[in-house]
């Protein structure tokens, strides 16, 4: 499966390495965005390979268009899922990562205030939802 995210960087988590049994070197590193909708989501994408330098163009705060796949695997009777990106770029037209903080920053303000409305709502109901 196939898409499209656009959302915040909001942590670059450190990268991974190892070996495979082939014998060949592996990099992975992981990142968090968070989208930009009613209800923001966050997830947890993977970069793999080469890929991996393509995330030092960007810290957290920058606005990101991210496609990427998401895919389940089976290992002993357990299920895995895996959201791997394979491009990633600017979110918005200026791209540069100072102008996207900014209003980064700004669209963090706006966010909080449904939540704050939504968190009163809830608060006299009994549902944990």
């Amino acid at each position: 499966m196939a898409l499209d995210i656009t959302g915040k960087i909001i942590q670059i988590l450190p990268s991974t390495t190892g070996t495979s049994k082939a014998g060949k070197d592996w990099v992975k590193q992981e990142f968090i965005v968070e989208t930009q909708e009613a209800y923001p989501k966050k997830i947890c994408v993977s970069l793999m390979g080469d890929k991996v330098q393509e995330l030092k163009k960007y810290v957290p705060g920058n606005e990101v268009k991210v496609s990427l796949n998401i895919e389940s695997r089976e290992y002993q009777g357990k299920w895995y899922t895996n959201v791997n990106a394979w491009r990633i770029e600017p979110g918005n037209a200026a791209g540069g990562p100072p102008s996207n903080q900014g209003g980064g920053d700004e669209h963090m303000g706006g966010s909080s205030e449904p939540e704050q409305s939504y968190s009163q709502e809830t608060s006299t109901d009994d549902l944990p939802f």
